[in-house]
């Protein structure tokens, strides 16, 4: 009947999977929205189906029981062409018992010969339908003034500044929808195990110890050649997205099957996109332990994922809650580094000395010459390094100073980049 489609119209892009398969839409997906002076959220929901009972229809079924409960405006979609449904009858039921503001919305009017079909829809009980057509962007306008004059007075006005945004990443069913439910303490996404049950990246606003986040919550990266329908394929794509919005990574590895291929991948994509980054080892519970187990898993880690050595290492389970105050705590540590920024002053005279204890190479006779260095920028750390040749600056040296920043000023779990530039 159109939900995401609405919602990708509202929202201003593609922000929910929109294909011609019903069902497709499982999760609550949030996006940020602005009508006029109105700031808010909208959520999107999966079709509520009352006579299939498996687990994954009931389990829609209840993400949308939720979402009604945290809205203050519902929009009830219907579809103008099917007219009403026995479903459109027990959703209905279940919005008269839920004591909210509630708006009737007929989709797919997309011409005038339909209107007059709206009105058929004031059999539920619901109030005045209001005709739209998402696709063609008919009557969204004056749905939009409907919505926000029922808005209570504290709309969402979040200053969103001091917010840190935490994207967890990583293969199918290693447990990442278990993760983010266990830390926001809310049942925020199906859990099952069948892999690649979240195909949306949802996101959730929360608080810890005084500090809010938003946290997004993946669909699972699997190989290329295994990405077989459409569907599968944008829910990758939507992960990849919610990666480069975020402030932190959290790579989920399984602590029973280890890292993977895939699993390097996954953080690989992570790194390059300069996002700060935490190695989170879920399923510990499910691991038997001596005194050396996590010692000697660690190494392992360290060994299969060199290339991100800067990253922490935080042994959880979203079973047992294992650790999870202090994944929380290791983010919020990483996202500062992430931002930290250093004094032109303070960085020359690490520069200078890191050249005293280890002098730069040569080429063919001909020294590299390492004249000044500044920060450019941060999220990630980026450094302008000002060399007489950059040709000159091999990848080993390169290393040697980026080492030599970290064992000064930290920058721990968040990649260093270098800008190197030519001066006379």
């Amino acid at each position: 009947m159109g939900k995401s489609a609405l919602f990708n119209r509202i929202a201003g892009g593609r922000q929910a999977i929109v294909e011609g398969e019903p069902g497709i839409t499982r999760d609550r997906l949030y996006a940020d929205c602005q009508w006029t002076t109105r700031s808010f959220i909208l959520i999107d929901t999966g079709g509520m189906d009352f006579e299939d009972t498996c687990d994954i229809t009931v389990g829609v079924r209840r993400q949308a029981e939720i979402a009604i409960e945290e809205a203050d405006v519902i929009l009830f979609v219907v579809d103008v062409r099917t007219g009403i449904t026995a479903d459109d009858e027990h959703i209905a039921n279940l919005l008269r018992r839920a004591s909210k503001p509630v708006i009737l919305v007929a989709n797919k009017v997309d011409h005038g010969n339909l209107e007059a079909a709206v009105y058929e829809f004031y059999q539920l009980g619901l109030g005045d339908p209001i005709g739209v057509a998402a696709e063609h962007n008919r009557n969204i306008g004056d749905l939009l003034d409907r919505i926000i004059g029922l808005f209570p007075d504290n709309g969402y006005t979040e200053d969103e500044d001091d917010i840190i945004r935490m994207a967890v990443i990583g293969r199918p069913n290693v447990g990442k929808s278990s993760l983010v439910n266990a830390i926001t303490g809310t049942e925020r996404s199906i859990v099952t195990d069948i892999p690649g049950t979240t195909r949306d990246a949802i996101d959730t606003l929360f608080e810890w110890e005084g500090q809010r986040y938003i946290i997004a919550d993946t669909a699972g990266m699997r190989r290329r050649k295994r990405i077989e329908w459409n569907v599968e394929r944008y829910s990758v794509i939507r992960a990849l997205r919610a990666v480069d919005r975020s402030d932190v990574a959290l790579a989920v590895i399984d602590a029973v099957d280890g890292v993977t291929e895939q699993d390097k991948k996954v953080v690989g994509y992570a790194h390059e996109q300069g996002k700060a980054l935490v190695l989170v080892v879920n399923k510990w519970d499910a691991i038997s332990k001596d005194s050396s187990t996590m010692r000697t898993y660690e190494q392992e880690i360290r060994r299969e994922l060199a290339f991100v050595t800067y990253a922490p290492i935080v042994f959880v389970s979203a079973i047992t809650g294992q650790r999870l105050g202090q994944l929380i705590e290791t983010t919020k540590y990483v996202a500062g580094q992430h931002g930290m920024r250093v004094s032109t002053g303070r960085l020359n005279e690490v520069l200078q000395e890191a050249i005293h204890l280890n002098q730069p190479p040569s080429d063919k006779g001909k020294p590299l010459k390492l004249f000044y260095i500044n920060q450019l920028s941060v999220k990630p750390p980026v450094f302008g390094l000002f060399v007489n040749d950059p040709s000159l600056l091999h990848f080993s040296y390169r290393r040697y100073l980026e080492n030599r920043l970290r064992a000064a000023f930290g920058f721990h779990g968040t990649p260093i980049w270098f800008k190197v530039r030519k001066r006379e």
